[in-house]
């Protein structure tokens, strides 16, 4: 018995329970009953081809690829559910156990383009198809202990918040659907004038994250404050008459490795708060010279700028050459 069904019992599988199997750890018995409920061409292939021999040509037996099967079938079913993290990992199980032996047809291939696919939807955020916070922390922290590109190394690398100004009355004023798309609009309009090799990620809720790798702290401010106008200028009366919507963003820099993951993005979500606090719609960064918080472009000139503590050491000024 498997969650109170005999393996083999026909019938579909509701997705609560499939989901409740899920969160505990999948047994090969699990796993099985979820094979046999959804259809997968390659366990039917299999099965026929393994009649009467135990074991396929290419050397592979019948436990085998029995195994292979049901992971590909129970990646299927996550698919659908959406929990692509659970799916890449069993098709990541399925093309290791197939890898050097020939599939029916081209099943390992397919496998292996399905294993990509699933990868890729396991870093992207489900509502904005922007990537989301695990591929963000997985990225800094490859970029925080050991950059390889040499830009990184020597210029540094700049991580920006960036939140959406009164974003709840958006919700309360016009809908949570009309502020879904609000949310999926702004990650296009942010993404569109970054320079390659940088990229944007949900951070949480109506924060994102920008990653500028290789851009000096100037350069990061420049491209930021271009990106705050861009929102601002975006027309967001195309989506619902009288929309207006504009950002605030606290952008963190370092150069020196290795840097705490925490401490860079601590530092960039002070200074976004010290926008809002500034009057929002602004662009903070902290002045290497002074060590004062600085505002960009036309909100430079704002009076009352709070000044936080630092969370990251002062960059260190270059040798002078006489």
């Amino acid at each position: 018995m498997a969650h109170g069904r005999p393996l083999g019992t026909s019938g579909d599988i509701g997705e609560e329970e499939v989901t409740g199997m899920v969160d505990h750890a999948l047994s090969m018995e699990t796993l099985e009953m979820l094979a046999r409920n959804v259809p997968s061409p390659y366990f039917d292939l299999d099965r026929e081809r393994r009649q009467g021999t135990g074991r396929d040509p290419a050397g592979l037996d019948a436990a085998g690829r029995d195994r292979a099967a049901v992971h590909t079938a129970a990646a299927e079913r996550l698919a659908r559910l959406g929990r692509w993290e659970q799916a890449y990992d069993h098709l990541r199980a399925a093309v290791r156990l197939l890898a050097g032996h020939d599939g029916p047809g081209d099943e390992l291939a397919r496998l292996r383009r399905e294993h990509a696919e699933a990868r890729e939807l396991s870093r992207r955020d489900s509502l904005t198809a922007s990537y989301n916070r695990r591929y963000l922390d997985e990225c800094l922290a490859t970029l925080l202990d050991r950059p390889l590109d040499p830009a990184v190394r020597t210029v540094g690398l700049s991580v920006a918040l960036v939140d959406i100004d009164h974003f709840k009355q958006v919700n309360d004023t016009y809908g949570h659907l009309l502020g879904d798309r609000v949310l999926q609009h702004l990650v296009g309009v942010l993404g569109n004038g970054l320079p390659a090799g940088s990229f944007c990620a949900r951070f949480g809720g109506e924060e994102f994250a920008l990653v500028l790798p290789g851009q000096g702290y100037d350069g990061s401010v420049a491209i930021c404050e271009a990106a705050r106008e861009r929102v601002a200028r975006h027309p967001w009366y195309e989506l619902t008459e009288g929309l207006r919507v504009t950002v605030s963003v606290g952008v963190g820099h370092c150069v020196g490795w290795p840097t705490e993951v925490e401490r860079l993005v601590g530092e960039a979500d002070t200074l976004l708060y010290t926008a809002k606090q500034a009057g929002r719609n602004a662009v903070a960064f902290r002045d290497d010279r002074t060590g004062f918080v600085r505002l960009a472009g036309g909100a430079s000139g704002r009076r009352v700028i709070p000044q936080p503590p630092r969370h990251l050491p002062a960059v260190p000024e270059p040798p002078r050459i006489d």
